[in-house]
């Protein structure tokens, strides 16, 4: 099969990922084998092409936002079949035993494993998943559709939660990619009043256009106080800028893997008055059916830019480079060979 693989990595300018022809992968006997057919471009694959995350499995064929359909099932698989439509999402395993996964906080689990990081993700034509991981799809949306859903959705849906917006409370997002344009409409469902706060002009008009309450640059003020923020933007100088936007009590969750260095904090300005600094780590399988569930109820959708599986490199590249508002795709474009 083909897939992508990062060999050495660094700036995605220098064309860390390599495009390469490898065994289709044998699932074990918990596994689906899935043929993918399409795979959302998250900024968590640039961190760990550029190696902004440590490398865990060298070589590794990054992506975690994949639709497709079981090819093959192991031995010891039930409840799936062959031509069943499945996601694979980022988290990939857990110990199941822990003192965090028996109270339900299985994404902070210690042996958590994660696809696209430590096992190949859906940058290639075939990938597997344990099936107690995978997820089943909602049939009225296309693969395309559905792939930033998958990672991007659902943590959009954890960092919410993290924020803990009050009913019809006032949120501000800042940063408007992939996660935050798909939490947005979550919240102005939900009854809330969205401020968005990013640099680029076009994400702030979609913003407008997905029922934001206001849009401006990263660094200017929202209109009124707000009850709750998510930081998505992966800037650490905006954290005391989000922190100075809440009101008395107001909470802000910090929502990415990754974050640049935060500069001092200054504890009148910034933190008195009970506000509360948050941070997101990964996300449950309850997580990520509620969000499904949601996402079908709410009518959520991605803006989505599709590229064909052979220019995922130049996708990466055009995500740092905020060439495009939303989220990219890749599309499996390949015959299936399995």
């Amino acid at each position: 099969m083909h897939a992508w693989e990062v060999a050495r990595p660094g700036p995605i300018e220098k064309e860390p990922l390599r495009f390469v022809e490898k065994p289709v992968p044998v699932p074990a006997a918990g596994e689906l084998l899935v043929h993918v057919r399409a795979c959302g471009v998250c900024r968590t694959d640039l961190h760990i092409s550029e190696g902004d995350l440590p490398v865990r499995r060298p070589g590794v064929t990054p992506g975690h936002e994949v639709v497709g359909v079981v090819a093959a099932t192991g031995a010891a698989v039930s409840g799936f079949s062959r031509g069943d439509r499945v996601g694979v999402a980022w988290l990939r395993g857990t110990d199941g035993t822990c003192a965090h996964c028996v109270r339900g906080a299985e994404n902070l689990c210690p042996g958590s494993s994660y696809t696209g990081w430590d096992a190949d993700g859906g940058y290639a034509e075939y990938t597997t998943v344990p099936a107690a991981f995978a997820y089943r799809l909602p049939r009225d949306l296309d693969d395309v559709a559905l792939a930033p859903l998958l990672c991007a959705g659902i943590i959009g849906h954890r960092a919410l939660l993290r924020a803990a917006l009050p009913p019809n409370g006032r949120l501000g997002l800042y940063g408007f990619g992939g996660s935050a344009h798909l939490c947005a409409q979550v919240a102005v469902a939900q009854g809330a009043r969205v401020h968005v706060l990013t640099r680029d002009a076009a994400a702030r008009q979609l913003a407008l256009e997905l029922g934001a309450t206001s849009a401006r640059g990263p660094y200017d003020a929202p209109p009124e106080p707000l009850d709750s923020a998510i930081l998505f933007a992966p800037v650490g100088d905006l954290v005391p800028v989000a922190l100075r936007a809440l009101d008395r009590g107001g909470v802000l969750a910090v929502a990415g893997i990754h974050l640049s260095d935060t500069p001092p904090l200054n504890y009148e300005r910034e933190l008195f008055y009970e506000k509360e600094l948050r941070s997101v780590t990964s996300n449950t399988r309850a997580n990520g059916r509620e969000f499904l569930t949601l996402a079908a109820r709410y009518g959520v959708r991605a803006t989505t830019h599709a590229y064909p599986l052979s220019r995922a490199q130049e996708a990466l590249q055009d995500l740092k480079a905020g060439r495009f508002e939303g989220a990219a795709v890749l599309v499996n474009d390949l015959p299936p060979r399995h």
